[in-house]
This record gives C-alpha cells, structure tokens and sequence, in this order.
C-alpha cells in the first residue's frame, strides 16, 4: 500500500506552538510522501521537563488543525524503537536540542534528522518572556497604586494639621 513512498516521523512537546514548531514540522514534510506527528503526552512531558501550559487534548488538536501532517498520534516514551518497526518509518526528525539521543534509531535502518532550531523562539523562552512581562506588570501596578488610606494617615505630610491640637491649660496661683 506504501511501497515506494517515504514515512517520516517527527515528535514533540508543541507546547505553546510557535513558529520553530512549524518550521521543523514543514522540514519533516519536505523529507517525504507521509508525515506522521507524534505529540508528548502530559505525563511524558513532566517525566523529564515541567509540565506543558497547553494540556495534551489541545496541543493534539493544534497540530491535527495543520495541513501538513498526515497523521498526528500520541507519543507517550521517548523510546522510538517500537514506533519506527509498527508504522515501517524511513526517517525520524526531531529538534537540535536532542542531538545524538536518537541515532539508535539509525541501526533500524531510520534517518536521523537533527532540525537546527537555532536561537530566538522556544517554548522555555516563551513562558520566561510571558513571566517576566507579568512581573514588570505587577511592579509597575504596585508603583502605581494609590497608597492605601491607613497608610496615608501614618504618613501624612500635615501631620499636626490631621490632629486636633488640644487646648493649652492656664496655670491660677
């Protein structure tokens, strides 16, 4: 049924997909006849990394929702070994950050593809950015703020205008 076609097969996290996901999803298709995308599951994710933002359910729906994928799967090991014999893949692509992991995989006859993600966008860098900017939000609230009326009255540049002044007492011999 697939003679002389070429299965590929990439996997990830995509958590918070972003454009270096797609870039090496299309890389993957550019390879082959059938793209097949394995995405980690949330308990094989927190096995080695913290735990995705984007549950499971919709990281699978996000890469189902792309036109080059044929077939998008759950990946639940990072042992590739089984995958690679039951669906007869020719290639396995997978980020430069996982370089050497997976040539095992070239003794079962599998090209190994390390897709160079280079600098700039990642999934880490994404939550550092988006937590950064919320912190330098909450500051810049807390700078913002009136201060509160409690602590007004403590600090009160008027403070003997703010209390009454108690009447002087006249001393009679």
């Amino acid at each position: 049924m697939f003679k002389n076609k070429t299965i590929v097969y990439t996997s990830g996290t995509f958590d918070m997909f972003h454009y270096n996901h797609l870039r090496m999803i299309n890389y993957a298709r550019s390879l082959g006849d059938i793209l097949i995308v394995g995405v980690s599951t949330d308990e094989l994710v927190s096995s080695y990394k913290a735990p995705p933002i984007i549950p499971f359910n919709e990281r699978m729906q996000i890469i189902e929702a792309l036109k080059t994928p044929d077939i998008v799967i759950p990946q639940h090991t990072l042992d590739h070994t089984e995958i690679v014999k039951k669906l007869n893949i020719d290639a396995f692509v997978v980020g430069d950050d996982w370089y050497g992991k997976y040539d095992y995989l070239k003794d079962a006859d599998v090209q190994v593809f390390y897709f160079p993600y280079g600098t700039g966008v990642s999934s880490s860098s994404l939550r550092k950015t988006i937590h950064d900017s919320y912190e330098k939000h909450l500051q810049d609230e807390r700078k913002a703020k009136p201060v509160s009326v409690k602590t007004m009255d403590a600090v009160a540049p008027n403070e003997q205008e703010a209390k009454p002044k108690k009447a002087a007492s006249k001393k009679t011999k």
